[in-house]
């Protein structure tokens, strides 16, 4: 009998812990993370906030473990402090005690500098110790938040200490995992992107490797391939025989001051199109995945950006700018080159537009306008398909005085929700038809607030889940497709000023007008 019932539980499984069951949420295996530049901005808004708030919603191991490297001479407690500081001033979900204390119980600092050999044996030591105290078993994330030209130090680093590839196996007999997460810039044209790529990769293997994109993790653009692919309404519409166009718009209502050691030499378009907005375009015109398995929404998205080129001449589908002095929310501001520690005579870009096309069947002939910009109108980051105008409107002039075109509008940030804009007949004897719209927002649909983006990307990190992460196709087919533009830009002048709390700079606008269509107003 004995034998027997060893037999039967041996075979049963616990029905809520399978991996189709969506209802409940996975939680995060033994591991811990260690972030490089921890005292840093993003850190501390950012990432350890988004560590407590996966804590308190009980997505994180009894065991995790959050190790901070960087130069201060912080003891385990002081730096546990820092950590307590960032989660009070920012984070989500409320502050509990008992979730705090028990996470606390993890935290571990080194002091060292990314050079200091005795500092990485320091933390190959505590990594250890981890495993042994916190049941972490081997599995450690490297999440580098740190300058790109320090990738290579910190790379060679891990690997000399054999912090990057695990050895052995665990109780259980599997292998621990290692991971490693960069931010952008993933490099600053196509050739520093391949290289880049290979100096990551020498260490660790592509399948280890997460490039955070904070875009990626929001609910709204997640909900792009929800509204397209589990929705039969929009299907037949969504391709050249219905939309006009598309534009995709990141829109910032601040300033770069302070910023300048950043930004100046990079500008708008490094920073936002290559990464953020191509992502985004990609989402919107690829085809539907056989699966939303990590491979095969890659494959997907690949395919968009190696059919995706630029629209010429780019003297005429292109347009920069960089703002001047003005007035923003009653304020009057500087502008860019008054801004401390940026050059009088840059040449940095705060503005830039570019028409792309996507050389496929679905999307031939359908021009995609990506923009984005510092000191705008308003702070916005939206998706809008423009539809064509229906080919016989049986209504005079007067009757549709006011029509425009349809459009779905998906708004990224910060009112995340939808928009649907259509003709309706206005109230009265006459048949007189306007522009309505339809919203939904996710603040008032659902009851659950969404969780912050870095939330579920370092949840993904721990549980090995690289759907929302741009693998080195992606990032270097989306320096394939900018370069041109930078090239050209380089070559031929300054950008355009605009004032400050305008929508840019006239050239954006007449960029638009050469085909008869313009900018939305968000």
């Amino acid at each position: 009998m004995a034998g027997s019932a060893s037999k039967t539980s041996a075979v049963w499984k616990n029905p809520l812990r399978d991996e189709r069951d969506k209802r409940v949420p996975r939680i995060a295996g033994p591991c811990s993370m260690v972030i490089f530049g921890v005292t840093g901005d993003l850190s501390r808004k950012k990432l350890m906030p988004a560590i407590y708030d996966l804590a308190n919603r009980g997505l994180l191991p009894p065991g995790f473990a959050l190790v901070g490297f960087a130069r201060r001479d912080y003891a385990d407690e002081d730096f546990a402090e820092v950590v307590l500081d960032a989660v009070r001033a920012h984070a989500r979900t409320p502050f509990r005690q008992e979730v705090w204390d028990h996470l606390a119980e993890g935290i571990r600092f080194v002091q060292g500098t990314f050079d200091d050999d005795t500092a990485f044996a320091r933390l190959a030591d505590t990594l250890g110790r981890l495993d042994k105290e916190r049941g972490t078993g081997g599995n450690h994330a490297f999440y580098l938040s740190i300058p790109p030209n320090m990738f290579p130090v910190v790379l060679d680093q891990l690997s000399e200490h054999k912090l990057a590839q695990p050895s052995g196996t665990d109780i259980a007999g599997r292998k621990p995992w290692r991971r490693v997460v960069i931010e952008k810039p993933f490099g600053h044209d196509l050739d520093s992107a391949v290289e880049l790529n290979a100096l990551v990769n020498r260490v660790f293997p592509e399948e280890t490797v997460f490039r955070i994109d904070h875009y990626l993790g929001k609910e709204t653009v997640q909900n792009i391939l929800a509204l397209r692919f589990a929705n039969q309404l929009f299907d037949p519409i969504w391709n050249a025989n219905y939309v006009d166009h598309v534009q995709i718009t990141m829109a910032e209502d601040i300033g770069l001051g302070g910023r300048a050691g950043y930004y100046d030499g990079i500008g708008a378009a490094r920073d936002v199109i290559q990464n953020h907005l191509l992502q985004l375009l990609a989402l919107t015109a690829m085809e539907e995945p056989i699966s939303f398995e990590p491979k095969q929404l890659q494959a997907e998205k690949i395919k968009v950006l190696s059919a995706t080129k630029l629209v010429e001449p780019l003297d005429q589908t292109t347009a920069r700018g960089q703002y001047a002095e003005g007035w923003q929310g009653g304020e009057h501001v500087v502008g860019l080159l008054d801004e401390e520690g940026f050059d009088p005579q840059s040449k940095t870009e705060t503005y830039a537009a570019i028409t792309l096309e996507v050389d496929t069947r679905r999307w031939a002939g359908v021009p995609f306008y990506l923009r984005t910009g510092k000191r705008l109108g308003r702070r916005v980051t939206e998706i809008a398909v423009v539809f064509k105008r229906a080919p016989h409107l049986p209504f005079d002039q007067t009757m549709t005085e006011e029509l425009g075109q349809n459009a779905l509008v998906i708004r990224v940030q910060p009112d995340e929700g939808i928009t649907m804009r259509f003709g309706s007949k206005v109230p009265g004897s006459g048949m007189e038809v306007r522009d309505v719209n339809m919203d939904f927002s996710y603040g008032e649909a659902f009851t659950e607030s969404s969780p912050e983006a870095y939330e579920r990307l370092i949840l993904d990190v721990l549980l090995g889940v690289p759907s929302l992460f741009p693998v080195n196709a992606e990032v270097e087919l989306s320096w394939r497709i900018l370069d041109p533009v930078l090239e050209h830009w380089a070559e031929n002048g300054r950008p355009d000023p605009y004032p400050a709390g305008t929508w840019g700079p006239a050239s954006a606008d007449e960029m638009l007008e050469r085909t008869g269509r313009e900018w939305r107003r968000p």
